[in-house]
């Protein structure tokens, strides 16, 4: 079960970043972000963001086509991409789930495909487009 932290209104990439610098104060080792949205929602944004907050300074991307990237910062930083993976077997199969219990701090684009392997304790951010290219940005904690 989870538990609304807050929601915010995003009306830049500026201000995304931003809020993922602020996200990125929450977490510790072994921290899993869950970002969930469609196609141009703003992910990758957050999590540039999360990644500067953990004093990340590479220039972080995408990674559709690699599906992991790993940084350093204060904390290893792991970005992972699954929309490319068919499901958990596929995030298992790519040693996925070795970031998700390592010393980092681990987000996970498109997390929802790979519902099952997300740690109960994640912290869940859902990302919608609304009018006028603003993003109702919501994080959410798991609850016992």
């Amino acid at each position: 079960m989870e538990s609304c932290l807050f929601s915010v209104v995003s009306s830049s990439p500026e201000e995304t970043i931003a809020l993922g610098e602020h996200i990125a104060t929450l977490l510790h080792k072994g921290s899993v972000v869950a970002l969930r949205g469609g196609l141009g929602t703003g992910k990758t944004w957050l999590a540039k963001g999360i990644a500067r907050g953990l004093g990340v300074t590479e220039e972080v991307t995408s990674p559709t086509y690699t599906i992991i990237s790993e940084y350093d910062g204060h904390l290893p930083f792991y970005h992972i991409d699954a929309y490319r993976l068919h499901g958990d077997n596929d995030f298992a199969a790519i040693g996925a789930d070795d970031t998700l219990y390592g010393n980092g701090v681990t987000v996970i684009e498109w997390s929802e495909r790979v519902a099952q392997s997300i740690p109960d304790t994640a912290l869940t951010i859902e990302i919608a487009i609304l009018e006028n290219a603003h993003r109702l940005i919501t994080v959410k904690e798991a609850t016992a």
